[in-house]
């Protein structure tokens, strides 16, 4: 962690009296423009799923979220932002993913079809980083979670 988001997670632990610790810091999306549109919606109660490929964790030798899991999540420019409190974690194929999922997931017109061609752009955008290819029966953690803490000012 940074200073900064050092700085907002105590004042998340002080606040609310959580002392767990960061399971993750991140930013939602692959731009600094998606970060904050992806955000917005955690933000306003909209978003409350996210989907992530396995491989992304493993690339970073890192498990995958599990419930009760807390994360910091930054905005656009890396700032903190608020702490979410993942309520499940499932890992399956891509082509399982359900409506259900995808309006949890809140983006576009939350339906099931906005979300796969939104998901196949990005996975794909990520992969060809990789040097790898998206499959549609690549495993994926389908991850709801919970918002429970905005950084405002002071």
């Amino acid at each position: 962690m940074t200073p900064d988001q050092k700085a907002a997670w105590d004042r998340f632990q002080a606040e609310t009296g959580d002392i767990r610790e960061a399971y993750d810091v991140f930013a939602f999306g692959d731009s600094p423009a998606l970060a904050d549109e992806l955000l917005a919606l955690v933000l306003e109660g909209t978003k409350r799923a996210t989907a992530t490929r396995l491989a992304v964790y493993q690339l970073e030798n890192k498990r995958p979220p599990a419930t009760g899991d807390l994360s910091l999540v930054l905005d656009g420019q890396g700032r903190p932002a608020c702490v979410i409190e993942t309520t499940r974690a499932d890992v399956a194929p891509f082509n399982t993913a359900t409506e259900e999922f995808a309006h949890t997931e809140g983006e576009g017109d939350k339906s099931l079809i906005w979300w796969r061609k939104a998901h196949i752009a990005y996975f794909r955008r990520e992969c060809i980083r990789e040097g790898r290819t998206f499959s549609m029966t690549e495993p994926i953690v389908f991850e709801r979670f919970r918002h429970i803490w905005t950084h405002g000012p002071r």
